[in-house]
This record gives structure tokens, sequence and C-alpha cells, in this order.
């Protein structure tokens, strides 16, 4: 490896190192792994320091209810209420009020109103707040009125005053004394709020303290709630005070070394599953970007939200890897780029499954689901696979969370993988990278430049279908990436559609006493047919076709001669130094892709000269292409060996076989 490449290879490596080991936890990993119901199997534990006993979420739960539910209102007495009653009954006019029935009343309802009224609807509470001049004071409900035991109150001392003379009842409702007795007591809904707000804020989250060398559990023992509520306030002091025990420099050495080691299988992983792309630098950006994003989220929610990790979909890493690779590296890659939740967090082998699994059916499932609202039908069955796997930890009692709300954000982060997942397109710009997607989409005949060939030079595309087809066989024999190949088969003599006559494939477009080269010198022909080449390249460049289809145009015939017209130019005389004139520019291919199809295009083209379509005939066609095309030193750039070939050549044979088989030979039927 050169050390240009190889300081472009490493240098993002030590870019994104530098960045885990900012974002890795700064204190120490339990040690230790337990589960209630099973039995403590390390040594005896016994505390090596002061320690809270912490709650669970169960009992601080309930606290919280308890706290909740025995909330004291406030209200505030408002005097202005009070003041416009008691000025409205100034204004009443009992008839022959010769017994003081009216300052009876009003007397009467000034206590009231100062005691207080609340409305029938207030909330039934043993005690309540009463905010006065500034001051609150805590009184029993029972100590003030609710409306209608203040109408009832206000009748009763009334008709005690009057020492029943009179019907004090009727007057109330005929001067409609009741309707202006209204409540005085305002309910203090912002108060109440902050008062239960502190309230809650002041639970505690501890039930005491155990002492160092206390012992925590016993080798053997069987682990109860109270020893596992005992074992988690432990590790939690335990994780949160250990920089303060331990140097800092052996925390940040250990998470370097470890850090290291996933670097290392990251970078075997591409190795091993695909070494060319290293050489391909975009590529190779992006697929370090993709695992700098999931192991920085992965940190990211370890570090400061760990409770939360199961709203962020990290399969959908899977995803953005498949839109660009093929599955002999996305799968290794993507178990590398898991490694950080096994090291650093709790629980970590069980969240390593809960996301390896379904990034396995994901890759599957999205080949089927990747379009429109399919999308969703995939999010749905990798939130099934992913329950099911969670639910089988749960059931182990291998995992501590509680089990419907982590469902819920398990649905939520399924849906968030449909969410995310368009950002593929923009990741494809940023690298100018080319994803399946969008092969498929330029492999669709109804794109304008297909069209076009197939309008002004319908030979041509024929003969790009059956190449397409040939090759797409060889391509799935070796594992190389169909969909890519597809795409340049349709494209690779796209050119052809501006000067189609040239071509004996479209020679019908014109009548049979006009032919194209009849007229023209051998080297002007050679020319015009090795034109077609740049005549593709503007078109793909005028369509913006992406560069890894438009290889294809320039590599389908590399180097190689127009031989026809070259062997023709010679018996007229010609100098044989002119040879560069009738070749192509090249230049050779350097893919297998690009070896696949320049094999099926010559192939194709060559099977439809034969005039016997045997299987030895069709044998030694394909025999000798491959063997001209490797002494002509065609192959000699390419990234492709001698298995590969040998398999390509079985591939070829078998496929125009049984395109050519002879047919069965039906007898005519006499018409009577």
């Amino acid at each position: 490896m050169k050390s240009s490449l190889k300081f472009k290879v490493f240098f993002p490596i030590l870019a994104i190192f530098v960045l885990l080991l900012l974002l890795v936890p700064r204190s120490a990993k339990w040690g230790y792994e337990y589960t209630k119901g099973q039995t403590w199997r390390y040594e005896t534990l016994v505390a090596q320091f002061d320690f809270p006993l912490l709650k669970t979420r169960e009992q601080i739960a309930a606290e919280l209810s308890e706290r909740s539910s025995n909330v004291i209102p406030f209200y505030k007495l408002s005097s202005s209420i009070s003041g416009d009653c008691l000025r409205q009954m100034e204004t009443l006019n009992f008839k022959g009020d010769s017994l003081g029935l009216k300052a009876s009343t009003i007397r009467h309802l000034a206590e009231i109103f100062y005691k207080g009224v609340l409305s029938e609807d207030a909330d039934a509470a043993d005690l309540i707040y009463i905010q006065k001049d500034k001051r609150a004071e805590k009184l029993p409900s029972s100590e003030v009125y609710h409306l209608f035991q203040a109408r009832m109150a206000l009748l009763s001392a009334v008709s005690l005053d009057c020492e029943g003379r009179l019907n004090v009842d009727s007057l109330f409702r005929l001067n409609n004394v009741y309707e202006l007795i209204v409540p005085n007591l305002v309910y203090d809904e912002q108060l109440t709020a902050l008062v239960q707000s502190r309230s809650e804020s002041s639970v505690s989250t501890t039930l005491g303290y155990v002492n160092a060398g206390t012992i925590i559990v016993n080798s053997g023992e069987l682990i109860t709630a109270e020893l596992e509520q005992m074992l988690d306030s432990y590790k939690a002091e335990y994780e949160r005070s250990f920089g303060s025990d331990k140097p800092m420099a052996s925390v940040w050495l250990a998470n370097a070394i470890l850090l290291i080691a996933i670097l290392v299988c990251m970078f075997y992983a591409i190795y091993f599953s695909n070494p060319m792309i290293f050489k391909d630098y975009n590529r190779y950006l992006y697929i370090l970007t993709v695992f700098a994003l999931m192991t920085s989220m992965e940190l990211i929610f370890i570090r400061f939200a760990p409770d939360w990790i199961f709203l962020f979909p990290f399969t959908v890493g899977a995803l953005y890897l498949q839109a660009f690779f093929r599955t002999r590296v996305i799968y290794p890659f993507y178990i590398v780029s898991l490694l950080p939740l096994v090291l650093y967090a709790d629980n970590g082998p069980a969240l390593f499954m809960i996301y390896l699994v379904p990034g396995i059916v994901t890759l599957f499932v999205f080949r089927h689901f990747s379009k429109g609202a399919r999308q969703f039908i995939a999010a749905l069955i990798n939130f099934g696979v992913t329950a099911i796997i969670f639910s089988a930890f749960e059931l182990m009692g291998a995992m501590n969370y509680p089990f419907l709300r982590t469902l819920g954000m398990l649905f939520i982060g399924s849906i968030l993988e449909v969410a995310l997942f368009p950002f593929v397109y923009l990741l494809e710009r940023t690298f100018n990278l080319v994803s399946t997607t969008r092969l498929q989409e330029l492999s669709d005949t109804s794109n304008e430049l297909l069209r076009q060939l197939e309008q002004k030079a319908p030979g041509t595309f024929q003969h790009s279908l059956q190449v397409m087809n040939l090759a797409s066989a060889a391509a799935r024999a070796i594992n190389a990436d169909e969909a890519l190949i597809r795409a340049g088969a349709l494209y690779h003599d796209i050119g052809k559609s501006r000067n189609p006559q040239c071509f004996v494939e479209n020679e019908s477009l014109v009548s049979a006493d006009s032919k194209y080269h009849s007229e023209l010198s051998p080297l002007q022909s050679a020319q015009d047919i090795i034109r077609h080449v740049t005549d593709g390249m503007e078109l793909a460049k005028s369509h913006k076709l992406p560069e890894m289809v438009a290889d294809f145009i320039v590599t389908h015939h590399g180097t190689t001669c127009v031989s026809y017209f070259y062997d023709k130019y010679l018996k007229e005389g010609g100098d044989a130094s002119a040879l560069k004139s009738f070749c192509y520019p090249g230049p050779t291919p350097k893919t297998r892709e690009q070896v696949i199809l320049m094999l099926a295009d010559s192939i194709e083209a060559a099977s439809r000269s034969l005039k016997d379509y045997s299987n030895e005939s069709i044998s030694a066609l394909v025999e000798r292409i491959f063997a001209y095309k490797i002494e002509d030193k065609q192959l000699e750039h390419a990234d492709i060996t001698v298995k590969e070939l040998t398999t390509l050549k079985s591939v070829m044979k078998s496929y125009l076989a049984q395109i050519y088989h002879e047919r069965v030979k039906y007898p005519k039927r006499k018409i009577k």
C-alpha cells in the first residue's frame, strides 16, 4: 500500500478513534452479571465503601403517587367577590323590615364570607390552604363552607335572630338572597402545582446507607428482590465513584485499548470482505461515516441517556450500508459497529442481540418492502422481531427495564427507521455514490434515454437487453453487483442512437442498396463505429448518468481493434502502423462487472452470426472470445480471478445453449 494511500486510509480511522475516546464512559464497567431468581455465582461480595441503598423505580413511583394523591390545594380568599355580594345585599328592600332582617342578613353573610365559601365542585380534600393578605393558613376543609352549606347557615342564623316570627326562607327566595351568595375561595392552580412539584422533587431516592465491610451477597446465595436492590445500589455507586478512587489515566488507557481493538476489527472487516473499498475513497469514507454515526450514537445513549437507548433505530445503519455495499461487507461490518454496546452498556450482550438479529432480518425484508408505504411493513416486521428478542431476555430475567414502556420505545424506534432512511439519498449526493435504488431506477426501460435508444436504434436496444440478461446471469454466478451490471448493460451502447445506421444490428432501418459502409473507406467506417463510445459519454454527461454506470461505455470495448475494417484496410494496401486508428480509446476493464459486460457484449454479438447452435459450437465461440480478450491483454488490469473467469465461461455457455436450443418441429395439419 503506497504511503499516500496509507495516510488516506488511516487518517479517518484516527479521527474516529479520537471522537469515540471523547464519548466513552469515564467510569468503570461493573464486572458482575446477576439476575433475580438465580444464584450468585461469584465469590462473596463485601462492600468496599459506604453506599446509599437506592429505591427501586416501583418504590419511587408508589411514593410519588401517594404524594400526588395527598396534595393540599391552595385557595385565595377574594375580598372583591365578598364586597360585591354585600353591596348588592345593601340594595335589597325587605318590606316591613321592622325586625332588622336586612341588617341581620348582612352581618351573618359577612361572617360566612370571612370563613370562606367553596364551590360545590371543589376538590374534597381533608386539608386546604387559604391565602389571606399574603399569608397562607392550613385549615381542615370542614372549617369553611361549601355553597349549599353557606346558604343553609345564613338561613339558620337569620331565622334564629327573628325568633321564628318571620318566614325567612320565603323572604330570601322572594328577594333572591340565595343567588347573591357565591364562592369567594378561588382555586390557585399554579400555586398548587408548584407546591406539588416541590413535594415530588423532595421524594428521597434512598432508603438509607450500607456501611463498608457489610456482606452484600454470599457465594451461591439465591438473589431475591431485596438482594437485587442492594446489588443495583452498590453497582451504581461503584460506577459513579470509580473515577475518584482510581487514576483517570488508567481509565483513559483502558478505553483507548478497547477502542483500538474495535477499530482493528472494523478495518479487517473491510479488508477481508472487499479490500477494493480502500481504493474507492468515496465509498471508504462513506462506510466509515456510517460506522462513526452508529458507534457515536451508541456511546452517547450509554453515557447520557441509558434508559432511552431503545428509541434509536440502530438497524438503520444496516440499511445505509445495504444501499451501496453487498451483504458480505455489511454483515461483519454491522456486527463490529455494535461492539460498543457489548463493552460499555448495561445488559450489553442482550442489547447486542436485540439489535443484531433485527438488523439482519431488516436487510432481507427491506429488499421486498423498500418502496413507498411498504417501508412501514418492513418497520413493523423489524419491531416484531425486536420485541420477540427483548421478551425472551425479559422471560430469562436478564433485563431490568419496564416492559411496556420499553416495547413502546422499540415501536417508536422502528417507525423512526422509516423516517431516517431517506437521509441515504443525502449521503448518496454528499459522497457521490450510487445506491442500489438509483441503479434500479436507471434500469427502468421507460427512462428517457433508453426510450430514445429503442426508437432510434431498435436493434441495438434489443442487443442491450440480451447483454443485460446474459451479464446478470454471469454476475449472480460470481456474486458480482447485479444491479450495477444491469444498468451498465442497458447504457453501454447508448451512443449508437446518434448514428444507428452505422451498426449492423440496425441495418434494417435503411434499404438494402444503400448500406451505410458501402461508400466509406475502412478507416472512415472504423472511426464512425468507434465514435459511439465518445457519443455515449456525451449523452451520459448530458443526462447526468452516474460515473460508475458511464464507465461501462468506455470499458466495454477496452482498447480492442475494429478488426473487420482493419483487415479490409490492410487488404487494400493500408499501412499496418495505422493500427491505433482502428482501436477503441479504452481504458480496459478494471472491475469484475466491467469484465463481465465486455465478455457478454462480445459473446452476444458474435452468437448472432453462428450457423450451428450446437453445444460444441457455442462452447467453441465462448472459449475463443475469452482467449482473445486475455491474449489481447484486455483483462490485464481487471480485479478478477482465473477461477471466476472459469465460472463465467460455464455460465455463459449454459445460458446461450438455453437460448438457442433446438425447438420441436410440429407437423402441419391438413385443412379440410
